[in-house]
């Protein structure tokens, strides 16, 4: 469980593998949308009003 989130689940990964874990706020930089460029293409990811994440293309 995550401080700024009690109902999330820990992350369970195999010793083999690791991942890096980004916070939203470090990527929102206090907006609440921002624009990803990957493999040619632009999606957006939106905080919708209820503090969910959405990305479109």
């Amino acid at each position: 469980m995550t401080p700024n989130h009690p109902d999330a689940a820990p992350v369970s990964l195999p010793a083999s593998q690791t991942q890096r874990i980004v916070e939203s706020r470090d990527l929102f930089r206090g907006g609440n949308e921002i624009l990803i460029a990957h493999d040619g293409a632009v999606y957006r990811m939106k905080i919708t009003r209820q503090g969910k994440l959405i990305l479109n293309k």
